[in-house]
C-alpha cells in the first residue's frame, strides 16, 4: 500500500475503526483453542460482575456485613458455596467497611467423601479454614427409616454443629450459600406441605441470639451461579447422602419453577419480587394485621391503602451506590 493510500485510510475511518480492524484481524489469526478461551474468559468476567453487585447490593439492603465482623462461610463443596466464597473474597479487597472471614467445612464422614480436595483448594487461596469431623453419617443412616428423607435430620445435625463452632471462634455472622431459586423453593415448599406463608430469609438471628445467618446470594439466579462455578472450574464435591435420593419433596419444587421459568420468562423475577412487596392487610394473619381496627399491631394508624393511583416517589440519586464496591 502506498503511503497516500495508508493515509487515506485512516482519513476515512476514525482511529478506533481502524483499531477494531486490527482487532478483528488478530482475532481471525487465533486458533479455535484461544478464541474460546478468550470468550469464556468474557463470560467468566461478565458473571462475576453480575454475582459481585447482586452481592453487594444484598449485603447493603439488609446490613448483612459491618465493620469488625468476622464472617464463617460455609462449605458444603458444592457450586453455591464455593461460588459465595469467591465472591465475598472478591468484595473484601474493595469493601468499605474491613471484615474478616474464615472458611469452614464439616466433614460428615460420607463414605467416599474426597477430604483432601477442600483444604488443598483453601490452602491455595491463603485463607483461614477449618475441617470439622463429625460422624452424623452413621447417625442420621441410623435413624432415618430407609426411603425416607434424610435431609430435616442431616441440617439439624449440621447447623447445630456449625452454631457451637461459630460461637467457639468468635464469629459474628455465619453465610450460607443459598441463592434466590432456595428462598423462592422454600417459600412453596412451606406452602405446599408446611401450611405456611415464609421461606429461608437474607438475614437470620438464631432463637437463642448466639448467632446470625446471611445469604449473600440471595438476590444472585442458581443458572447463573452454576455457570459461573463451571467456567471458575471449582472442585466440586457432591453429596452422596441426601443427593442420590429421588423424588425429594424440594426437587419436585425446582423442576416446577425452571419449567416456570422456560415457559414464562420472568415469572420468577417477579415471584421473588413478591417478596419483598408484602401487605399483611391483604393476606389473612390477625397476628400481622388488626381487620377490625385495620391497624398493624403495634402500629398509631390504619394501613389499608386507598384504591388510587399514588404519584411515584422521585429517585434519590444523592445515596451512595454500593452496587460498585
Amino acid at each position: 500500500m502506498k503511503c497516500c493510500d495508508a493515509y487515506n485510510l485512516v482519513t476515512i475511518f476514525p482511529m478506533n475503526t481502524v483499531n477494531m480492524l486490527d482487532a478483528t484481524t488478530e482475532s481471525s489469526n487465533q486458533t479455535p483453542d484461544a478464541e474460546y478461551e478468550r470468550s469464556r474468559k468474557v463470560e467468566q468476567n461478565k458473571l462475576q460482575k453480575r454475582l459481585r453487585r447482586e452481592a453487594g447490593q444484598a449485603i447493603a439492603d439488609f446490613s448483612m456485613i459491618e465493620a469488625g465482623d468476622k464472617v464463617m462461610c460455609c462449605l458444603s463443596g458444592g457450586k453455591d458455596s464455593y461460588a459465595m466464597l469467591d465472591i465475598l473474597l472478591n468484595l473484601k479487597k474493595s469493601a468499605p467497611v474491613s471484615f474478616e472471614l474464615i472458611a469452614v467445612n464439616l466433614d460428615q464422614k460420607q463414605p467416599g467423601f474426597p477430604e483432601e480436595i477442600l483444604p488443598g483448594y483453601l490452602a491455595e487461596l491463603g485463607i483461614e479454614y477449618h475441617i470439622i469431623e463429625r460422624d452424623t453419617y452413621s447417625i442420621v443412616k441410623d435413624k432415618v427409616p430407609e426411603g425416607k428423607t434424610t435431609c430435616g435430620l442431616c441440617s439439624r445435625l449440621r447447623r447445630g454443629i456449625l452454631y457451637n463452632f461459630a460461637e467457639e471462634q468468635g464469629v459474628t455472622k455465619i453465610a450460607l450459600g443459598h441463592h434466590r431459586d432456595d428462598l423462592l423453593e422454600t417459600l412453596f415448599l412451606n406452602m405446599f406441605y408446611g401450611g405456611k406463608l415464609k421461606t429461608m430469609p437474607p438475614v437470620l438471628h438464631s432463637d437463642d441470639g448466639r448467632n446470625t445467618v446471611i445469604r449473600p446470594l440471595a438476590y444472585s439466579r442458581e443458572k447463573d451461579i452454576a455457570r459461573y462455578a463451571e467456567l471458575r472450574q471449582f472442585p466440586i464435591i457432591p453429596c452422596n447422602l441426601c443427593g442420590s435420593q429421588a423424588n425429594l419433596q424440594r426437587q419436585v419444587i425446582k423442576d416446577m419453577l425452571q419449567q416456570w421459568d422456560k415457559q414464562h420468562p420472568g415469572r420468577l423475577e417477579s415471584m421473588f419480587g413478591a417478596l419483598r412487596n408484602v401487605e399483611p392487610s391483604h393476606l389473612a394473619d390477625t397476628s400481622l394485621y388488626d381487620f377490625g381496627g385495620g391497624k398493624r399491631p403495634g402500629s398509631s394508624g390504619a394501613t389499608v391503602q386507598a384504591a388510587m393511583p399514588t404519584q411515584e416517589p422521585e429517585q434519590n440519586f444523592g445515596r451512595l451506590d454500593v452496587l460498585n464496591i
